[in-house]
């Protein structure tokens, strides 16, 4: 203990006096080697990429080892992979196990676009392994992320990883065009009624036969929804096994081309920017008509009359006169939650769940006549004008009470204050890195609108949120309580004026009970008189 340097020295703890002896350390650790692993991925099993992948397994074997102070872990290679995910990379996922292991601290790869397709996916990953204190080094962008501006400059980064996926599925949605325009290419998936083999339709004899059916009960009057009850009725099942049939897979069976043996293309398209989205072809895309493609289930001539039919029905709803009632899509029914709509029986209206119209054991809740609803609702605004202002006032006090307490304590206000707060700290670090020329100028620009894009998006975020819980609800109270001070002071008749400025919704508890939805969100009870007939 000869070189070691003792401090001494006293102090008063408790009304005792401690001695604290400090022994100073006289000997360094020894220089840990830092844990470093490589990353290499091609993107085909060819033979010049093989070779490519090889001489990056040499080259990085040499550097790790020729540096004293690192001690190589491996080398993680994926050989002919491709595509947009990492989840499908084998040593991908290896490499990262090891790094939840504790097993290496820094990670070299050649360049983003061999590390990941996506700025998702790279970030994620790069997030994790900072987290677990692992840096990862991207030789061609010269990005470190040990780096305090290393992520931000992966995310300008990547975005050049992502254009390179992008231009791969361009080169693929380019390949099916032309497939298309060549009428090499029919179908990735079979309609019912038949089934794929080796890229050809053949005809499944057992669905066939009710396509067939489905044109015939077509032709003869019924409409798709009395077909599809039909089908359910018989215990058919659809293509995918469900026992019930909807109305617009039955109406696509019969518009669809397949089922005469031709094939219209390119029905739905394929986004070309990430996340790649499918989206039906109302005419931003070219479509392609080849004919005589595969057997036919229909007859020609029966397609046509059912597309000329088909086309007459539709006209005919098109044109058809559409009658708006006070009650229309205004009354629900609590029990299935399905709206009522409105029937005559006699010259007398009344209103009914649709559903228990279509099918009583579907729903019990019975029909109403539509006097009473409207005597309910008489009754409730005489309510409102001599009762209610007192009730309103009081609410808009607890909203306003409500509203400041958010303000200072909510923890969703507080967390978009935090996000507002990053996304101003990101864009002075863009200013930064501009100032210091370590970013191209048109990059510059692209980030620093999309940050400003996503402050703005907080912001009102934020001012929704406020607006949800408090001023929104509080304006509308307040127009109700200007509605009901300049509205009659009683009501002799229905007024459908007064119903829709104060009611959003009608909720059938029962038929002796409904709940009057005002436009604030309040919601009062009141009985259904029977009238005596």
């Amino acid at each position: 203990m000869a070189n070691t340097k003792i401090t001494d020295g006293s102090m008063a703890l408790n009304d005792r006096q401690v001695r604290v002896i400090t022994i100073e350390a006289t000997r360094q650790p020894e220089e840990i080697k830092l844990r470093v692993a490589a990353y290499a991925r091609v993107s085909s099993s060819s033979e010049d990429q093989l070779n490519s992948f090889a001489a990056q397994n040499q080259y990085y074997t040499e550097l790790i080892s020729g540096n004293n102070n690192w001690h190589m872990v491996d080398i993680y290679a994926d050989e002919g992979i491709t595509g947009t995910s990492a989840l499908i990379r084998a040593d991908f996922q290896r490499m990262l196990a090891d790094c939840r292991r504790g097993k290496i601290d820094r990670i070299l790869v050649k360049s983003l676009s061999r590390f990941a397709r996506n700025t998702k996916e790279c970030l994620e990953s790069i997030r994790e392994l900072k987290g677990l204190g692992v840096s990862v080094y991207f030789e061609k962008e010269s990005i470190d992320t040990a780096k305090m501006t290393g992520e931000m400059l992966t995310a300008i980064y990547a975005s050049f990883a992502q254009s390179e996926s992008e231009s791969i599925s361009g080169n693929m949605r380019w390949s099916y065009q032309k497939r298309m325009q060549s009428g090499q290419f029919i179908t990735c998936k079979a309609p019912f009624g038949y089934r794929l083999e080796n890229g050809t339709l053949k005809i499944e004899d057992s669905e066939a036969v009710v396509v067939q059916m489905i044109y015939d009960e077509f032709l003869s009057g019924k409409n798709t929804m009395e077909i599809a009850d039909l089908l359910t009725e018989s215990g058919i099942p659809t293509q995918t096994g469900k026992p019930c049939w909807q109305a617009t897979a039955v109406g696509y069976i019969l518009q669809n081309e397949k089922y005469i043996g031709d094939a219209r293309l390119q029905k739905k398209y394929s986004t070309e920017t990430f996340p790649v989205q499918r989206k039906i072809n109302y005419g931003e895309r070219q479509q392609y008509y080849v004919t005589a493609t595969h057997p036919a289930i229909i007859d020609r001539a029966i397609y046509e009359k059912v597309q000329a039919l088909y086309q007459t029905r539709a006209a005919e709803i098109r044109n058809k006169p559409k009658h708006h009632f006070n009650f229309t899509k205004k009354i629900v029914c609590a029990d299935c939650g399905t709206y009522f709509q409105r029937k005559i029986s006699g010259t007398n209206p009344y209103w009914v769940c649709r559903k228990h119209s279509k099918n009583s054991k579907d729903c019990a809740m019975m029909p109403i006549p539509e006097t009473e609803i409207e005597q309910a609702f008489i009754r409730l605004y005489c309510n409102l004008k001599w009762q209610g202002k007192s009730i309103l006032q009081q609410m808009i006090q607890n909203l306003q009470t409500i509203r400041n307490r958010r303000m200072l304590w909510s923890e969703d206000v507080i967390e978009l204050n935090k996000q507002i707060s990053d996304l101003s700290s990101q864009n002075q670090m863009l200013t930064m890195l501009k100032k210091q020329g370590l970013i191209d100028p048109d990059i510059f620009i692209a980030q620093t609108n999309e940050l400003t894009e996503q402050l703005r998006e907080v912001k009102l975020k934020k001012e929704r949120l406020m607006d949800a819980e408090g001023d929104n609800t509080i304006s509308q109270t307040k127009e109700l309580l200007d509605i009901l001070e300049s509205g009659p002071d009683f009501l002799e008749s229905f007024s459908a004026e007064l119903f829709g400025e104060l009611i959003e919704s009608v909720i059938v508890d029962s038929n002796e009970k409904l709940r009057f939805r005002l436009k604030n969100g309040l919601e009062l009870p009141e009985e259904i008189e029977r009238t005596v007939r």
